[in-house]
Protein backbone atom coordinates (compact mmCIF):
# COMPACT_ATOMS: atom_id res chain seq x y z
CA UNK A 1 0.00 0.00 0.00
CA UNK A 2 1.65 3.38 -1.02
CA UNK A 3 0.88 6.52 1.22
CA UNK A 4 0.08 9.23 -0.25
CA UNK A 5 1.47 12.41 1.28
CA UNK A 6 0.16 16.27 1.37
CA UNK A 7 2.12 19.33 1.31
CA UNK A 8 1.94 19.89 4.61
CA UNK A 9 3.09 16.81 5.70
CA UNK A 10 5.79 17.13 3.09
CA UNK A 11 6.47 20.48 4.86
CA UNK A 12 6.15 18.77 8.50
CA UNK A 13 9.26 15.73 7.00
CA UNK A 14 11.27 18.89 6.07
CA UNK A 15 11.39 20.28 9.60
CA UNK A 16 12.36 17.05 11.43
CA UNK A 17 15.04 17.06 9.10
CA UNK A 18 18.33 18.93 10.26
CA UNK A 19 19.86 21.88 8.66
CA UNK A 20 22.98 22.62 8.95
CA UNK A 21 24.13 26.17 9.41
CA UNK A 22 27.87 27.77 10.23
CA UNK A 23 28.77 29.70 12.82
CA UNK A 24 31.92 30.92 14.32
CA UNK A 25 33.51 27.48 12.92
CA UNK A 26 31.02 24.81 13.89
CA UNK A 27 28.68 23.22 12.03
CA UNK A 28 25.27 24.26 13.80
CA UNK A 29 22.21 21.97 13.52
CA UNK A 30 19.61 22.09 15.64
CA UNK A 31 16.39 19.85 15.92
CA UNK A 32 13.04 19.24 17.01
CA UNK A 33 11.58 15.95 18.64
CA UNK A 34 7.92 15.71 18.91
CA UNK A 35 6.88 13.80 22.01
CA UNK A 36 4.19 11.80 22.87
CA UNK A 37 1.95 15.03 24.45
CA UNK A 38 2.19 16.66 21.67
CA UNK A 39 5.16 18.86 22.08
CA UNK A 40 8.50 19.43 20.84
CA UNK A 41 11.99 19.04 22.29
CA UNK A 42 14.21 21.04 21.24
CA UNK A 43 17.50 19.34 20.08
CA UNK A 44 20.82 20.16 18.71
CA UNK A 45 24.32 19.11 17.58
CA UNK A 46 27.68 21.38 17.22
CA UNK A 47 30.98 19.76 15.61
CA UNK A 48 33.72 22.38 15.52
CA UNK A 49 35.17 22.56 11.43
CA UNK A 50 38.09 21.19 11.19
CA UNK A 51 38.47 18.78 14.27
CA UNK A 52 38.34 14.99 14.54
CA UNK A 53 34.80 13.98 14.64
CA UNK A 54 34.21 12.67 17.91
CA UNK A 55 36.87 15.64 19.08
CA UNK A 56 34.79 18.71 18.26
CA UNK A 57 31.06 17.03 18.07
CA UNK A 58 28.32 17.98 20.91
CA UNK A 59 25.20 16.85 21.20
CA UNK A 60 22.51 18.21 23.70
CA UNK A 61 19.26 16.77 23.76
CA UNK A 62 15.74 18.38 25.39
CA UNK A 63 17.22 21.70 26.09
CA UNK A 64 13.58 22.50 26.17
CA UNK A 65 10.21 21.87 25.48
CA UNK A 66 7.63 24.09 23.20
CA UNK A 67 3.82 23.99 21.83
CA UNK A 68 5.36 24.23 18.29
CA UNK A 69 8.53 22.61 16.07
CA UNK A 70 9.55 26.35 14.71
CA UNK A 71 9.61 27.43 18.53
CA UNK A 72 11.96 24.48 19.53
CA UNK A 73 14.05 24.88 16.58
CA UNK A 74 14.66 28.52 16.76
CA UNK A 75 15.42 28.23 20.61
CA UNK A 76 18.31 25.25 19.42
CA UNK A 77 19.88 27.64 16.89
CA UNK A 78 20.05 30.49 19.75
CA UNK A 79 21.07 28.35 22.45
CA UNK A 80 23.71 27.01 20.27
CA UNK A 81 25.43 30.80 18.98
CA UNK A 82 24.92 31.71 22.75
CA UNK A 83 27.20 27.99 23.51
CA UNK A 84 29.25 29.35 21.26
CA UNK A 85 29.83 32.92 21.80
CA UNK A 86 30.91 31.80 25.49
CA UNK A 87 32.72 28.49 25.60
CA UNK A 88 33.68 28.31 21.48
Amino acid sequence: MRTVRTYSDIIKIKMHNETTQQYNGYAVRPSAHRLPDGSFSSNLVLERNGRARAEGRYQFYSLDYFASEEQALQYSTRWARHWVDTRG
